[in-house]
C-alpha cells in the first residue's frame, strides 16, 4: 500500500500552507510566481529547489540556488532522500515533509516535525489558542512615554524601570547576562510568577539569523526563574507560534494548573501568559515567555507593551553584543595583519651588510634623522636610496606620520605638478573634483621625491618655495595650503652636470643639498654581497614554500666575482628567480642567470680614461685581451670564467683553440 505524503510550508509571510505530493510529480519552489510552492523570502533564488519521486521515495535537489538549501540544518550538495520529518529551509521559510492524511488546520500540525498526522490540535495548545487575547507586533510604550508618563503613574514606574535595564544591560558581557537581567526586569514589572528566555545556544548561533529563520528547536533557556525551569511546561507550539508570526502573545487564564498547596495538598490554579518575540536585526531570534498566577491578579494589555519593551532592549543589547564580538574578532585579525606587515615592512626596510661603507653610512642616518635638515642621496639606480630615506623618516621624531614617496621621473612636468601640490575641480581635462597632492599627504611626515633631476624646470620654483616653508596653491585654485614636511631627495644623476647645462635651478641645488648621503655601487662593497644573498634566499624561501637553503660555491664565486650592474635590486631580482625555478636545495650557478650588460663606466670614454690613451684595435683583439685578463684574474678557472663572461664553457674553449692557432 502506498503511504500519501504533503508538505506543510511555514511561511512568516502567508502563514502556513499544506501542498500534497501526487506521484510522478515534480514540485518546485522558489521565488518565481510561477513555481508551485512560492518562498517568499530575499534569500530564495526565482528557482531555488525541486522535490520529485525517485524509486526509493521522494527526494529534493537545489537548483544551484545563490544562497544554498538546508535539510535538517545542513546545505544539501547532492540529491538527497526525503524521510517523515525532516524539515527543508530555504532563507526563513520551512517545509515540513510528512507522511499521511495531511491535517484539515495546518497549525494542529507538530512542530517537532515527526511526521505524525492528525486533523486535531493538541488539547494544551487548543485551550491556549482559545484564550489569546491580545495580539502586537510593536510596544508603543516607549513612543508615547511623555505624554503618559506624568498622568499614569504605572506608566512612570515602567520608564524607569526600563531605564535601569537599559544601562544594566549595557554592562552586561554575555548574552546569558543579558537575558538574566532582562527576564528579572520583566518579572518584576509584570508581578510573574515566573519566566524564561529563550535563546540560541551561543551568541555565533545569533548571527545565523540572516541566513535562516531560528526555529523552536534552536533554542535553549537562556535565563529562568525559577532555576531550573523545564521548557517543557510551556504548552507545545506556543515558541514556533511567537517565532513564525513574529508577535507577542497575551493569553488569559484559560489553563487550569495543579499546585503544591503546602501542608493542604495541592489546589488549582489558573494562569495568564505572556510570550514575546525577542529580536536581533528586525527577526525574532529568541522568546521572553512569562506566566502570571490569576489569584495575584491577571496579566492586562499594558503588561503585553511592557515586555515587549523589555525584549526590544534586550534585542539591542544583543545585536550590541554581536557587534562587539564582530569587532573584537576584527580587531584582533587586523592587529594579526598589521603585525604581519610590520615585520614584512621591517624585512624591507632592514639594512644587510657589515662592511664599513655600510655603517658609516647608518651612522650618518642616524645623526641626521634627529634634525629637520633635508637630505639629498645620491647613488646609481637599485643601491638602496629609499631604504635610506625610509631609514631616516624612521629614526625621526616623525615616524608616527606618513612615509610619502614619488618618482619625478614618471610623470610629464604637468602631471608632476598636480601629483606634487594637487588640483582643484576642473583645472584641466579630467579634473573631476579636488585631489590632494602628496605634499598634503605626507603632512607631519617625510616626502621622498625619487629621480629630482628629472623634474622640470618650470616646477623647480614652486618646489624651491615650499622647501623654504612657504605656503602653495593647487593647480587651478586660490586657497594656500601650509605643510609641514620634511623632504628626502634622491638622484642617480650628475647634479653638478646638470646645473653646468642649466638644466637644474643652482639655488635648487644648493637648498636640497644640506645633508647629502652617498650610497655606494653594490660592487664597492663586495664584503656584503653574501649577506645580502642569504637575506633574499631566505625570505623568498620563506614566501614560495620552497626548500632553498644555501648556494653552491661556485654559484657565491659568481656572485662576488659579478659586476651587479643593477646593484642590490638586480640581486634581489636574480635570487627570487632562481628560487622560483630551482628544484633542489641547493642554487648552482647556472640558476643565477646573471646578465651580460656592461658598467656605465665600461664603454667609452669610461674605458679611455682608466686605460690611457685610446689606441685603435680590433672587436676581436679586446675580446680576446678581455677573456685572458678574465682568467688570469680568476686563477685560470675556465668554468667560472665562463659563468663571469655570461657564455657557455664550449663556447669559451672554441674562442681559446682559435685564438692558439692564429
Amino acid at each position: 500500500m502506498t503511504i500519501s505524503s504533503y508538505l506543510l510550508v511555514r511561511d512568516p509571510v502567508v502563514g502556513q500552507s499544506i501542498l500534497n505530493l501526487v506521484d510522478g510529480e515534480r514540485v518546485s519552489l522558489g521565488r518565481a510566481p510561477t513555481n508551485h510552492i512560492v518562498v517568499h523570502d530575499e534569500r530564495a533564488s526565482r528557482f531555488h529547489a525541486e522535490i520529485s519521486q525517485t524509486s526509493s521515495g521522494w527526494s529534493i535537489r537545489d537548483l544551484q540556488s545563490r544562497n544554498g538549501t538546508l535539510l535538517t540544518g545542513n546545505p544539501i550538495e547532492s540529491d538527497q532522500l526525503l524521510t517523515a520529518g525532516d524539515i527543508v529551509a530555504i532563507g526563513r521559510v520551512e517545509i515540513l515533509f510528512c507522511e499521511g492524511d495531511p491535517p484539515t488546520d495546518p497549525v494542529g500540525v507538530s512542530s517537532s516535525g515527526n511526521g505524525t498526522s492528525t486533523n486535531e490540535m493538541p488539547a494544551d495548545m487548543e485551550q491556549w489558542h482559545a484564550s489569546i487575547t491580545h495580539r502586537r507586533t510593536k510596544s508603543s510604550l516607549l513612543e508615547n512615554i511623555r505624554e503618559t508618563a506624568g498622568s499614569v503613574p504605572r506608566v512612570g514606574r515602567a520608564a524607569a524601570e526600563l531605564c535601569r535595564l537599559a544601562f544594566a544591560l549595557g554592562r552586561a558581557a554575555d548574552s546569558r547576562a543579558v537575558a538574566k537581567l532582562a527576564l528579572e526586569s520583566a518579572i518584576q514589572g509584570v508581578g510573574a510568577s515566573r519566566g524564561v528566555v529563550l535563546l540560541p545556544a551561543v551568541v555565533a548561533n545569533l548571527m545565523q539569523a540572516d541566513q535562516q529563520c531560528i526555529s523552536a528547536e534552536l533554542l535553549e533557556s537562556a535565563a529562568a526563574s525559577p532555576e531550573p525551569w523545564s521548557v517543557a511546561a510551556i504548552p507545545r507550539g506556543v515558541i514556533a507560534t511567537v517565532l513564525s508570526s513574529d508577535e507577542a502573545l497575551l493569553a488569559g487564564a484559560a489553563l487550569a494548573v495543579v499546585v503544591e498547596a503546602g501542608a493542604r495538598g495541592k489546589k488549582e490554579v489558573r494562569r495568564s501568559s505572556i510570550s514575546a518575540p525577542v529580536r536581533s536585526g528586525g527577526k525574532p531570534v529568541g522568546v521572553l515567555h512569562l506566566e502570571v498566577e490569576s489569584q495575584e491578579h491577571e496579566a492586562t494589555p499594558d503588561d503585553l507593551e511592557f515586555v515587549m519593551a523589555v525584549c526590544d532592549a534586550l534585542g539591542v543589547a544583543i545585536e550590541n553584543l554581536l557587534a562587539r564580538e564582530i569587532l573584537s574578532t576584527k580587531l584582533a585579525t587586523t592587529a594579526d595583519e598589521n603585525e604581519r606587515l610590520k615585520r614584512r615592512l621591517g624585512d624591507e626596510s632592514q639594512m644587510i651588510g657589515s662592511s664599513s661603507t655600510l655603517q658609516a653610512i647608518i651612522s650618518q642616518i642616524a645623526r641626521v634623522a634627529s634634525t629637520k635638515a633635508t637630505v639629498l642621496v645620491r647613488g646609481e639606480s637599485g643601491t638602496g636610496k629609499e631604504l635610506v630615506a625610509r631609514a631616516i623618516h624612521d629614526g625621526s621624531d616623525r615616524n608616527s606620520g606618513p612615509f610619502v614617496c614619488m618618482n619625478c621621473a614618471a610623470l610629464s612636468e604637468t602631471l608632476l605638478e598636480s601629483e606634487l601640490f594637487g588640483h582643484e575641480k576642473g583645472a584641466f581635462t579630467g579634473a573631476t573634483e579636488r585631489k590632494a597632492g602628496k605634499f598634503e599627504a605626507a603632512h607631519k611626515g617625510t616626502l621622498m621625491l625619487d629621480e629630482i633631476g628629472e623634474m622640470g624646470s618650470a616646477i623647480q620654483a614652486k618646489f624651491l618655495r615650499v622647501l623654504e616653508g612657504h605656503p602653495f596653491e593647487r593647480v587651478g585654485g586660490s586657497v594656500r595650503v601650509q605643510v609641514d614636511v620634511r623632504v628626502v631627495a634622491a638622484t642617480n644623476r650628475n647634479l653638478e652636470e646638470a646645473v653646468g647645462a642649466g638644466a637644474f635651478r643652482r639655488d635648487l641645488y644648493f637648498r636640497l643639498k644640506v645633508v647629502e648621503i652617498l650610497v655606494p655601487p653594490l660592487r664597492k662593497r663586495p664584503e656584503d654581497i653574501e649577506s645580502l644573498a642569504y637575506h633574499f634566499l631566505q625570505r623568498f624561501a620563506g614566501e614560495t614554500g620552497r626548500r632553498v637553503r644555501t648556494f653552491t660555491p661556485l654559484a657565491l664565486e659568481a656572485m662576488l666575482a659579478y659586476h651587479w650592474p643593477g646593484n642590490i635590486r638586480e640581486l634581489r631580482n636574480c635570487i627570487e628567480r632562481a628560487v622560483v625555478l630551482s628544484q633542489d636545495e641547493q642554487i648552482d650557478l647556472h640558476e643565477l642567470a646573471l646578465s651580460q650588460l656592461p658598467l656605465s663606466s665600461e664603454t667609452g670614454r669610461g674605458i679611455a680614461s682608466r686605460a690611457g690613451p685610446f689606441v685603435p684595435t680590433t672587436i676581436d683583439e679586446m675580446e680576446r685581451r678581455h677573456v685572458l685578463a678574465t682568467l688570469e684574474a680568476i686563477g685560470g678557472n675556465k668554468t667560472k670564467a665562463a659563468a663571469i663572461l655570461g657564455i657557455e664553457r664550449s663556447t669559451l674553449d672554441r674562442k681559446m683553440a682559435r685564438w692558439v692557432r692564429k
